[in-house]
């Protein structure tokens, strides 16, 4: 049997599995789909870590050893993060919604980003607020909450260091003035201005547990709910939508299903993803 032969049986083998065990996690199959290959990485690592030899051995042993659903749950964290990601979405803030918002903060704008892995998307926003908007604003302040529910994502946040593949769709002009670039082991890498990591907390939070107290401005949480079944989106919204403030803005991810009409949003823009808190 030929190496692509194996790598394709494991593959359907994952496929089955994860079709089976998602359900049980409240996950959905279809939002999984396009990176189910990075999901069976770590599934494999963890049968290759507990000497099993394939997906139905796996089976039995979570059958005998339920708590084993913690790490098949941890697997099915997916880190795709760049700066900027989605422009048009930051175009929109950055135009339109964040001075509007800065007009209604009565000086400090509070923001979180959920679900924000190794902190891309909440330093983005410090560094539009800083390079683009602050100038024109200069008696308003910025604080970030960044949470996620893998403390190494949150770890690679705090050193803000990052490889020219997470740059790049952050607009050259932004990288000069937000970046210094330095050596790193295998070459340049990309290291955050600090007054950039000044207005963002870093906080460990799984979106499916109820949020901070605190009320926000703006709240992002892109391609999270996507991977969610309907009780468990329902849910992570109510949190979200009841954590903005009147006339607030939730920016969800152009996968993540829209809302529920019982939900009281009302659209921005139905194909960014945005949404006004009524």
């Amino acid at each position: 049997m030929t190496r692509r032969e194996v790598h394709r049986m494991a593959s359907e083998a994952c496929t089955t599995f994860l079709q089976w065990a998602l359900p049980r996690l409240n996950k959905r199959w279809t939002g999984f789909r396009p990176v189910q290959q990075q999901v069976c990485r770590c599934l494999i690592e963890r049968l290759t870590a507990l000497d099993l030899r394939s997906f139905d051995a796996y089976r039995d042993y979570l059958r005998k050893h339920p708590g084993e659903w913690v790490e098949v749950d941890a697997c099915c964290r997916i880190t795709i993060s760049r700066f900027y990601r989605d422009a048009p979405v930051f175009d929109r803030l950055r135009a339109h919604e964040l001075p509007r918002m800065m007009d209604r903060a009565h000086g400090t704008l509070r923001g979180w980003s959920a679900g924000a892995a190794s902190g891309e998307e909440a330093y983005t926003l410090s560094i539009l607020w800083h390079e683009a908007l602050l100038p024109r604003q200069k008696h308003h302040r910025l604080r970030i909450l960044a949470t996620d529910a893998q403390a190494h994502m949150l770890k690679r946040a705090t050193t803000a260091v990052y490889e020219g593949g997470s740059l790049k769709e952050l607009p050259a002009p932004l990288e000069k003035l937000a970046f210094d670039r330095v050596a790193g082991p295998e070459g340049l890498v990309y290291s955050l201005k600090r007054r950039h990591r000044a207005p963002v907390q870093l906080a460990l939070h799984d979106v499916r547990t109820p949020p901070p107290m605190e009320p926000f401005h703006l709240i992002c949480c892109r391609y999270v709910l996507m991977y969610f079944d309907a009780d468990v989106r329902q849910r992570c919204l109510g949190y979200l939508t009841d954590r903005l403030l009147p006339g607030g803005v939730l920016v969800l991810g152009k996968r993540d299903p829209e809302p529920p009409d019982d939900i009281p949003l009302q659209p921005i823009d139905r194909a960014l993803r945005l949404y006004r808190r009524m």
